[in-house]
């Protein structure tokens, strides 16, 4: 039996005004370099000026993964050729990091987890490469320097990682930490979120790692739950048919749904890393870590525990809720209103999101405000419309902008509470049902649902449902 060891190291690009160590924008989406200047283009004589709003937001980060931030720090040039790499190297951290000895807690079928976080680097982006052509004999490349220059953080776990779900859910709980710190917006498609993955496999029992491959450039969790589950079956097989596997890189193939090998891997060595000569070192003092820590929102972790306690929901109802902090907010704010928490929960969770998941849309582009989802979940408490009508109810409130109250006045939804009239219908459902009467009466009690079905299919679903179970009961004894 073999058991896999898997270290993630995650990029995260940060939300500044200007890039890290220019003044140059850091918008996403504009026109290719029309955000350069000589120093993000490494122009002869142009020096770096480190961003202070980038070391905020690294100190930020370090406080809620819980790991030690050095006071001094360095950078470092990381020497390596590549045609969106304007300098020949990349700044970065190496020796001596902005934190270290970090860890996060995360939750598999149940069991809690401590997985460690070795360091936190300060970096500069490199620039993109725009390929035209592929597989075409007449490809050219295209560079777009904008992005080079952009601050990230370099996020190095601990190879204590042992399975594809673990480090999904690593992956997940970070960049919902990120988020919630309003540091990085987590965007994996456009990049801002950049994952690559170390693995390496041996037999279990065994203490000495593997030989490792790095699975470059995953950007999205399904990607990186794909390769990691093919890569340990690659090299199992490897291992199994008595070959030796080789230390490389490699890279997710979607279309093949493989990973496909990119170069041998490098060694530290390789990069011919030595001190910045243009950045002196980074002193940070505690008050400005104190000052930092005063301004932490209130964490996943601490929300999903808060969620549980104030609001009496199920932990897996809170976690999926605190996933996304808008959806979060979201949430109170409804709940304020109708002050029935796991109503409100089970209606977020269902037909919210539902909508959201078909559209591929986040909370933030719901177009139904809390406050009225909330009217909508308090006209079913006051019995004025059915659960089943209310569902009918919100596919209109989106696509019309109508609020509950305002559909069910022009549709005549209004439930049905009339006794009176519910026994009636009640009444000519079984006599025109003469045959089901019978199997009734005879023991067979899933009949009762049907006569349910009939009577609310009479009322096109606007009878109380309560009273026509109790009618329904008082009918059927005699």
């Amino acid at each position: 039996m073999y058991e896999p060891i898997i270290g993630l190291e995650i990029h995260a690009q940060l939300l500044t005004h200007t890039k890290l160590f220019c003044g140059c924008l850091t918008r996403f989406g504009d026109p290719p370099n029309t955000h350069t200047c000589p120093v993000c283009l490494g122009l002869p004589g142009s020096l770096p000026v480190l961003n202070m709003e980038a070391v905020s937001h690294a100190i930020k980060l370090a406080l809620a993964v819980n790991a030690k931030i050095h006071l001094k720090s360095t950078f470092a040039r990381k020497n390596y050729f590549y045609p969106d790499l304007p300098k020949g190297y990349q700044i970065t951290q190496y020796k001596e990091p902005i934190a270290t000895d970090g860890y996060l807690e995360i939750e598999v079928d149940g069991k809690k987890k401590r997985i460690g976080i070795e360091r936190i680097n300060m970096e500069e982006d490199a620039g993109k490469s725009i390929h035209n052509g592929f597989p075409d004999s007449n490809q050219k490349t295209y560079l777009d320097f904008n992005r080079c220059g952009i601050p990230l953080l370099e996020i190095v776990g601990k190879p204590e990682i042992y399975s594809p779900k673990e480090a999904v859910e690593f992956l997940s709980l970070l960049r919902t930490i990120l988020q919630y710190l309003e540091i990085c917006d987590g965007n994996m498609e456009e990049g801002s979120l950049r994952c690559d993955a170390n693995l390496s496999i041996r037999r279990k029992g065994e203490k000495k790692l593997g030989v490792k491959t790095e699975i470059k450039n995953l950007n999205s969790f399904r990607f990186l739950q794909r390769a990691l589950q093919y890569e340990i079956e690659r090299q199992i097989e490897i291992l199994e048919s008595g070959k030796e596997l080789k230390q490389e890189t490699r890279y997710w193939d979607a279309n093949q749904n493989k990973t496909v090998p990119m170069r041998t891997k490098e060694e530290a060595h390789d990069y011919r890393y030595f001190p910045e000569p243009d950045l002196p070192p980074l002193i940070i003092n505690n008050n400005w870590i104190e000052k930092i820590k005063k301004t932490l929102p209130e964490l996943p972790h601490q929300k999903i525990e808060r969620f549980v306690n104030q609001y009496q929901i199920p932990y897996k109802d809170a976690k999926i809720l605190c996933f996304d902090r808008n959806l979060a907010d979201y949430f109170e704010k409804t709940v304020k209103i109708t002050k029935l928490p796991k109503i409100t929960s089970n209606w977020i969770l269902t037909e919210v999101l539902r909508y959201l998941k078909e559209l591929n849309k986040d909370i933030s582009q719901f177009p139904v405000k809390p406050e009225e989802l909330a009217d909508l979940i308090l006209l079913i408490e006051k019995k004025e419309i059915s659960g089943k009508i209310a569902k009918e109810i919100l596919p209109e409130m989106i696509s019309t902008g109508k609020k509950a109250s305002q559909i069910v006045k022009e549709k005549r939804l209004t439930q049905i509470t009339n006794e009176d009239e519910i026994r009636k219908i009640a009444q000519k459902v079984i006599a025109n049902n003469p045959k089901s009467l019978e199997q009734y009466k005879q023991g067979k009690t899933k009949v009762f649902g049907f006569f349910v079905g009939q009577i609310m299919k009479e009322t096109k679903g606007k009878a109380n449902p309560q009273l026509v179970n109790k009618i329904l009961q008082e009918l059927l004894k005699k």
